[in-house]
């Protein structure tokens, strides 16, 4: 008697155990560029002007990634004390990543200008480093430069 019910006790264990996938199946499943990134510099080319911005000195940018949508935030650091040089800016939307080919559909802007827009990039991950580079174009708003963003991710 004490064998029986001991099989069934058994069985009804194995079978109410719930399944759930490793840790390592999530990781190779997971979008790689998929996480929370920190703008290091940016370098914005138009014509023969080339600009470049260290986004670790006086302001800082995050670039959030899940598995449909993007969202990035900008402010200054100042936290208020300089109203001359305010820096504000956020967005987000949807993207799509086939390879190394990152395209975004930025859905959600304080600049309005910029809503309803697709922008091309390119993306090379290195270790904890994303390296995006691409066209931004906005006829009405006289807008066409190349840019090179350099994420390092946030952990």
């Amino acid at each position: 008697m004490k064998t029986v019910l001991s099989i069934i006790i058994g069985s009804i264990m194995i079978c109410s155990c719930e399944t759930t996938p490793s840790k390592q199946a999530d990781a190779a499943t997971k979008n790689p560029i998929e996480g929370t990134w920190k703008l290091v510099s940016s370098t914005t080319i138009k014509g023969n002007d080339s600009t470049f911005i260290d986004f670790t000195k006086g302001q800082e940018m995050i670039k959030m990634i899940n598995d449909s949508h993007f969202a990035f935030l900008r402010h200054d650091t100042n936290q208020g004390n300089d109203s001359a040089n305010i820096i504000f800016g956020a967005g987000g939307g949807t993207y799509t990543l086939s390879g190394d080919k990152y395209n975004e559909l930025l859905q959600y802007c304080n600049d309005r200008g910029w809503e309803g827009h697709n922008f091309s990039f390119t993306v090379e991950l290195s270790g904890d480093t994303l390296l995006q580079k691409g066209v931004e174009k906005l006829e009405k708003e006289n807008i066409d430069q190349f840019i090179i963003e350099k994420y390092v991710r946030v952990k």
